[in-house]
């Protein structure tokens, strides 16, 4: 393996991350903006905010990580993409910057109505976010993004790749949020909540697998580089995809949401990898390799150990978040200290 495709490889993994830690919490936005009035939606909203809170902020290390990654490694290719799809990019950002905002105000709202307002956002943003990007990346993947950047504002991402790439990444959020908000559900002892969680997870997972294979047709003739080596090397992830998929839904109907959670991660991540390998070794498709895409070998080297380091700094406090909020750690804490006797003659150091 060369220096470039390793850190194209380091990169890519990083996408990978962001796609299934990240994409879980956008997708709890569909649940939350489905979830029905402020009485009726209020159990499944606390369950929403209790799930994604501590984590939330912790998944867009991965989104700055990717984006640090790219500039530095492959910067030509960055800048073409950043000018050539300016408008889809700066949606997502926008979508970003509203959902933690909105999230955020929610819980501090004065009245009803303000709530519902910023429960809209955060809902409404939730997945606008994912399909731009999803956008995003059918764009580069279909070989819409000139090396020489500035292409066409519009028909660089309109387009069937774009817009199905933009679809199948929303599915799959809530696909996953679904799976693991219905697992948090049943953990935390909320039967009814998490059976009617199992429900709309079901629906969604048979529209969204339904969708990927769907896909492959119209990208057949929108994207025949990638098209081909979906339907060549990648198709072994496809069928992996497609099999966890199945599994997955069979476990929410068994009832077995812990389990449930691997499948549903193993089929959105054999998707991902899938692309990944269907637009190896293009950075650009069509355009531009990895290879001639990659920046000064310094720069490279500097990255890998960077990587490194971060892997052994970075990756354990990750776990040990992830491990906190699924044992419910943090909140048996939270529990303990608010039974706690106060000091006499004062307030509570906050």
């Amino acid at each position: 393996m060369s220096l470039a495709v390793a850190v194209a490889v380091a990169l890519f993994v990083g996408v990978l991350a962001y796609a299934l830690f990240g994409g879980a919490d956008f997708g709890s936005g569909f649940f939350d903006l489905t979830a029905g009035s402020a009485e009726e939606g209020a159990e499944l909203r606390l369950l929403i905010d209790h799930s994604i809170g501590p984590v939330w902020e912790a998944n867009h290390v991965w989104l700055i990580y990717v984006l640090v990654m790219w500039w530095t490694g492959f910067p030509e290719t960055f800048a073409a993409t950043t000018t050539t799809l300016i408008l889809p990019l700066a949606l997502a950002l926008l979508g970003i910057v509203l959902r933690g905002a909105s999230f955020a105000f929610r819980k501090y709202s004065g009245s009803l109505a303000q709530a519902r307002i910023f429960g809209a956002v955060f809902a409404g943003s939730s997945l606008i976010t994912p399909f731009f990007l999803g956008a995003v990346a059918g764009a580069v993947a279909s070989g819409r993004v000139p090396a020489e950047g500035n292409g066409p504002v519009l028909d660089s991402w309109l387009h069937p790749t774009s817009l199905f790439g933009g679809v199948i990444a929303v599915g799959a959020c809530i696909f996953l949020a679904g799976t693991f908000l219905t697992a948090d559900a049943q953990r935390s002892g909320h039967e009814a909540l998490a059976e009617r969680l199992r429900v709309k997870t079901l629906g969604v997972g048979i529209v969204t697998g339904g969708i990927v294979f769907a896909a492959l047709v119209p990208i057949r003739h929108d994207a025949p580089t990638l098209s081909d080596r979906l339907l060549g090397v990648a198709t072994p992830l496809i069928v992996v995809s497609g099999i966890a998929g199945a599994a997955t839904l069979v476990l929410l109907w068994r009832r077995r949401h812990a389990v449930a959670r691997v499948a549903a991660a193993v089929s959105v991540a054999a998707v991902i990898l899938g692309w990944g390998v269907a637009q190896y070794p293009w950075m650009l498709v069509d355009q531009v390799t990895i290879e001639d895409a990659a920046g000064a070998r310094s720069t490279l080297i500097g990255l890998l150990i960077v990587v490194a380091l971060a892997g052994v700094i970075v990756l354990p406090s990750l776990a040990y978040l992830f491990w906190l909020t699924q044992t419910e750690e943090w909140s048996r804490d939270d529990e303990h200290d608010s039974t706690s006797p106060r000091p006499s003659g004062g307030s509570a150091t906050i």
